[in-house]
């Protein structure tokens, strides 16, 4: 059992930097992969990035350049680095985790965050 908590979204102008930080209580933290997925008002969640319990990462052609998720297993937490935020990245990120890799790529994860809003204006 994995339980999620994000936080650090906030209002940003474009341009600007936001990290996000999703701490997970729970023994499976370190063996589980994790993601990042986000969801905008109307629009379908789709997955931002996702890292595999050691360290290899996937991204969204969208983000890719401008965004970093990264995981310290010690503190049982996973971030995402955000830069060079545009209009086009406010929504809901949500974090998600789950031992099989596949799982958090297809949006199939077990277990979920709250989300957290990112808005970022131009």
């Amino acid at each position: 059992q994995v339980q999620l908590v994000e936080s650090g979204g906030g209002l940003v102008q474009a341009g600007g930097s936001l990290r996000l930080s999703c701490a997970a209580s729970g023994s499976d933290f370190r063996i589980n992969a994790m993601g990042w997925y986000r969801q905008a008002p109307g629009k379908q969640r789709e997955l931002v990035a996702a890292i595999t319990s050691i360290g290899s990462t996937n991204y969204a052609d969208s983000v890719k350049g401008r965004f970093t998720i990264s995981r310290d297993n010690a503190e049982n937490t996973v971030y995402l680095q955000m830069n060079s935020l545009k209009p086009e990245d406010t929504a809901v990120y949500y974090c998600a985790s789950d031992p099989s890799w596949g799982a958090v790529v297809n949006g199939e994860a077990d277990y979920w965050g709250q989300g957290t809003q990112v808005t970022v204006s131009s």
